[in-house]
């Protein structure tokens, strides 16, 4: 199945993040989000571990897209900043993907059944019913 998607912004997280370093990158990913259906992928190759202003600026963007019915997806999150991510459940939010090209082509194709899907996607959503439940 083909998604009506436009254009999929990339852009690439630094690799330290202080909260003034957050308010400008958000600010810098403000003209990408002023549409309807934003699709952001967030490159975290550079990310080598996720503190609470990385974390809130993952949220901010995710709920600036959500707002606009749009999605904020994760590559290349590295080992460190996965485990944090898991530790604060933030994981759950986000779909996260080896690369830059399968989180962007993922903003085009939506998986049919059967279909490959990241494994730590289908552990989450054979798991939904339970974090539903908690929220």
């Amino acid at each position: 199945m083909r998604l009506r998607v436009g254009a999929v912004a990339v852009k690439e997280l630094p690799e330290t993040l202080t909260f003034k370093q957050g308010q400008t990158f958000f600010r810098e990913l403000e003209s990408c989000m002023n549409i309807e259906r934003p699709c952001i992928v967030l490159d975290c190759s550079k990310v080598r571990a996720m503190d609470s202003s990385a974390i809130h600026l993952l949220l901010c963007c995710l709920e600036e897209a959500m707002k606009r019915n749009g999605d904020v997806k994760l590559s290349a999150v590295s080992t460190e900043a996965r485990e944090i991510l898991r530790l604060t459940k933030t994981d759950r939010l986000f779909k996260i993907y080896d690369t830059s090209a399968e989180a962007t082509n993922s903003f085009y194709h939506r998986p049919t059944h059967g279909q490959h899907t990241p494994a730590h996607i289908a552990t989450h959503e054979t798991q939904g019913s339970s974090s539903e439940i908690a929220a």
